[in-house]
C-alpha cells in the first residue's frame, strides 16, 4: 500500500470518528477511537510508542512518545 493510499484511509477514518463523536472531547479520546477505526480497516497501528533521545550514543528515555504509527510508515 502506498503512502497516499494509507493517508487516504487515515483521513477517511478521522472523518468517521469525528462524525461519530462530534467536537469537544479530549485529544486522547479521538486518538484511541482513530486507532480502533484504522484497525477495523485492517491497518497495522501502534499507539504511544516511546521515542528515546540519543545523547552521546546513548538512548535516553526523556518521556517523548509518538502518537500513532500506521503500517510502520516513517518509523525505522
Amino acid at each position: 500500500m502506498t503512502e497516499n493510499e494509507i493517508s487516504s484511509k487515515i483521513i477517511g477514518a478521522s472523518i468517521e470518528v469525528h462524525k461519530q463523536l462530534g467536537p469537544g472531547l479530549l485529544e486522547s479520546t479521538y486518538e484511541i477511537c482513530l486507532g480502533h477505526e484504522l484497525k477495523l480497516m485492517g491497518l497495522e497501528v501502534k499507539q504511544q510508542v516511546p521515542l528515546p533521545v540519543i545523547y552521546k550514543d546513548v538512548k535516553i528515555n526523556a518521556g517523548y512518545r509518538i502518537d500513532m504509527i500506521v503500517e510502520n510508515q516513517g518509523y525505522y
